[in-house]
């Protein structure tokens, strides 16, 4: 008899191509890994990976299985969920993809109100870049994404989530943060501080400076960083200024070791979108999840905002 265990950590390590990185997604020793795949080949007399060194590839067998082995783990989750969903007891697990500064900032109080309904309900936070919340979610990984622009793609749906705003910090000794206040042209000169090329923050500051005739190449950068805390304190340090998520910028600025300056003629805005495939078959937790994440969009930013404010400077 099949063990799903087993199906489950194949296809696991199939997605992973490491038997560690598996390990450790699927909280378990790598030596458990090994043996449940070992004992679903021995028991079924098939070799699933090929070995080389500390590497696995996927053998002939095994990419012919994994599609099948996928749709049976989606098909004994959405049967058990509705086994207990037949009698209204809302229950399952949600996977969630996101972007770095929504899922620090956003999900996990979305999530907490969401599990008050449905205490049942589990939830799993997974935050890496854009590509990888896509690449997930068309492949019916996770059932949402969130991310901080819409890919046109045949296979995804998109809501609008939050309503973000990109500011500009500065060290509190700097020049511009007594007065709070900046023109375009001043940015050239200074030591800027980046995120990464793929960051949608960045992407919208530099559409936003090009409306002023400042391009990319007339920019002091100093750094280019990947995650918003670490540009948060970068500025803190003086290594330089940056625009951030006002969003990951909350909390330092109420605790004043950075401050806001307003850019004049540059009002910098995105919007963070939900995003799911519009086949998959969702379970009831899934479903109502999604509704209720549409039904915060009102209250979100004043709700979140007032939780990252309200902090003691003890």
């Amino acid at each position: 008899m099949l063990n799903l265990t087993e199906i489950k950590v194949f296809v696991t390590a199939a997605e992973e191509m490491n038997f560690s990185r598996a390990a450790q997604r699927l909280h378990l020793s790598q030596s458990a890994v090994s043996q449940n795949i070992q004992s679903l080949e021995k028991d079924y007399d098939v070799k699933l990976f090929n070995r080389r060194g500390r590497s696995v590839f996927l053998s002939e067998a095994g990419q012919t299985l994994l599609p099948m082995a996928r749709e049976l783990l989606d098909t004994s989750r959405l049967f058990e969920d509705t086994l207990h969903n037949i009698n209204g007891h809302t229950c399952g697990m949600i996977e969630i993809g996101c972007s770095t500064t929504s899922g620090k900032y956003l999900l996990p109080k979305l999530v907490a109100s969401f599990r008050h309904l449905y205490p049942d309900v589990r939830a799993n936070i997974n935050v890496m870049g854009r590509k990888g919340v896509i690449n997930r979610v068309v492949q019916e990984k996770f059932c949402i994404g969130i991310l901080s622009k819409q890919i046109d793609h045949s296979l995804l749906e998109y809501q609008p989530f939050y309503e973000d705003r990109v500011i500009l910090i500065v060290h509190p000794d700097h020049p511009w943060g007594e007065y709070g206040k900046a023109l375009p042209s001043d940015l050239v000169d200074q030591p800027l501080i980046l995120r990464e090329e793929t960051s949608g923050t960045r992407e919208v500051m530099l559409d936003g400076l090009k409306t002023h005739g400042i391009t990319a190449d007339r920019l002091n950068v100093v750094m280019e960083v990947g995650n918003a805390e670490a540009i948060e304190i970068a500025v803190e340090e003086g290594i330089g200024i940056a625009f951030i998520s006002e969003l990951a910028a909350a909390r330092a600025l109420t605790l004043g070791r950075v401050r806001k300056v307003m850019v004049e003629g540059l009002n910098l805005q995105r919007t963070l979108y939900a995003m799911r495939h519009i086949s998959t078959p969702c379970t009831r937790a899934q479903t109502l999840f999604w509704d209720f994440v549409q039904s915060q969009r009102e209250h979100l930013n004043d709700a979140v905002f007032d939780n990252l404010t309200n902090v003691s400077t003890i």
